[in-house]
């Protein structure tokens, strides 16, 4: 994402918002946008570098880099492709053989005009027993039709894990924003209570002066009294921000000292068109289509499955009194009398429908999604725009002038308050405007799962990890 924040390398300032969902995506540019493999829990992704250390200022690279190997959820969707690939494995092996030992008349004693000396001899005579093997021969690709439903439900799954590591990248850059905004709504609060200081300095000694009353200096320490309050809610508010963004990577008590990041930084918006075009390439949209494949896949397993299969029999018949053996073969086969699949092959046609408008409904829920986030953008940015250019400066100029014509009594004290408590609530405004900015910068990028920087004519460039560091020289400058 090319949006928000720097990091630090080489200790130069740098854009590091691009970085993150390169990082996201980097496996499946790697292999072609194919799903190169999740690992599980427990097991490090050696495609990715070493996490940072905690103990640290920490930049958003920093932050990314421990959810994508510590989040637990994200481990999760790794443990389901590693299972999927078991079931592909099954479903390319052959059906064992049936072992079938028969021995017939067993025990059948029968003595023959009561002649002991007979009796073994007849009732040996009448057992028999029977070895035989049945093998089940697959007819009508069966088993390569199961292999491929496998293989696309093991790329299905691929893509939901990369899309989920889209959507906690996204996450992650949020949270990280609120962290930063909260540093700086704590460092507004801070400038505030000093500025409140100065304030009640200077009506101290006016008061002690004799020109103006007491209750003026009664009225100050409650509005010095309001900004510590301020102070502190900023102080609660960053806290809990540092404790969520820590729980992405498993960590309730953060450890990080701050985070490194430049709320100002903005990016060149591309048309709506060239996005709407990018976003039916992100996982999410790539996920519908490859449940059409798997679902098609499955259509044809059901339809091999009206080929009846064929039971090879082979064995040996033994005649136990009079030691002969005999040969035994055969075939069986099922009759399709009344079973042929046909409550099986409607659902998977209807199972086929369904996923073709699960599509489409997906196509339209990215594109919905990506017409309110471009329009919030669009009005964000010209929000901060004013901010910047009228708002600020001229609270700025109106707190100072009343300020020193406070001390030279021409405006009243409540001028003074007015004044502060203005450009207060509109710093507070123009952080929140930036810190949103940012955040609907970071939608967009997971809708399309790609930094908007390298959106350009409807290309995208691929987020190689050897081209991060010579992306991150060259927005240097930032």
């Amino acid at each position: 994402m090319t949006f928000n924040v720097l990091f630090t390398v080489s200790r130069r300032p740098v854009a590091a918002g691009s970085l993150m969902l390169a990082l996201s995506c980097m496996s499946a540019a790697n292999a072609g946008n194919t799903f190169s493999g999740a690992l599980p829990a427990g097991h490090a992704d050696h495609s990715l570098p070493s996490p940072p250390r905690e103990k640290s200022d920490l930049t958003l690279r920093d932050a990314a880099l421990l959810a994508l190997q510590r989040n637990p959820e994200l481990a999760a969707f790794a443990r389901e492709t590693r299972a999927l690939q078991g079931v592909t494995q099954q479903a390319g092996l052959l059906p064992n053989p049936d072992l079938v030992i028969m021995a017939e008349n067993a025990g059948n004693v029968q003595k023959a005009n009561n002649n002991p000396a007979l009796v073994s001899a007849r009732e040996v005579e009448q057992q028999e027993t029977t070895i035989r093997l049945h093998q089940v021969i697959e007819l009508g690709g069966k088993r390569a039709a199961r292999v491929r439903a496998a293989s696309l439900g093991e790329e299905v799954a691929g893509q939901d894990y990369e899309a989920r590591r889209v959507g906690l990248i996204a996450q992650v850059a949020n949270l990280f924003t609120e962290v930063l905004a909260g540093q700086e709504r704590l460092r507004l609060a801070e400038g505030n209570v000093q500025l409140a200081q100065k304030v009640v300095n200077s009506v101290s000694k006016r008061v002690q002066a004799g020109k103006v009353p007491p209750i003026e200096e009664t009225k100050v320490g409650v509005a010095l009294s309001t900004t510590r309050i301020e102070l502190e809610q900023a102080r609660r508010d960053l806290a809990a921000a540092r404790k969520r963004l820590a729980l992405l990577w498993g960590n309730s008590s953060p450890q990080f000292n701050q985070v490194l990041g430049d709320l100002k930084s903005l990016v060149a918006l591309p048309s709506f068109e060239v996005l709407a075009e990018r976003v039916l390439t992100s996982p999410m949209a790539l996920r519908a289509m490859k449940n059409i494949e798997q679902r098609k896949a499955l259509l044809e397993v059901e339809h091999t499955r009206r080929v009846p299969n064929l039971t090879v029999i082979a064995g040996v018949l033994n005649h136990i009194h009079t030691g002969g053996t005999t040969v035994v073969a055969g075939i069986s086969m099922p009759l399709q009398l009344f079973d042929r699949n046909q409550g099986n092959l409607r659902e998977a046609h209807q199972r086929v429908d369904k996923a073709m408008d699960e599509q489409a409904a997906t196509d339209l829920q990215l594109k919905t999604e990506l017409a309110q986030t471009y329009e919030a953008l669009s009005a964000a940015q010209n929000e901060i725009g004013i901010l910047r250019i009228e708002v600020l400066p001229a609270a700025r100029s109106a707190f100072d002038v009343t300020n020193r014509g406070y001390e030279l009594g021409k405006f009243g004290f409540l001028e003074v308050l007015d004044a502060q408590r203005t450009l207060f609530q509109n710093e507070v405004l123009y952080v929140r405007a930036l810190a949103n900015y940012q955040r609907l910068v970071n939608e967009i990028e997971r809708l399309i799962a790609a930094p908007i920087e390298g959106v350009s004519d409807g290309a995208l460039s691929p987020p190689l990890t050897s081209e991060i560091s010579a992306n991150t020289d060259s927005r240097s400058g930032l």
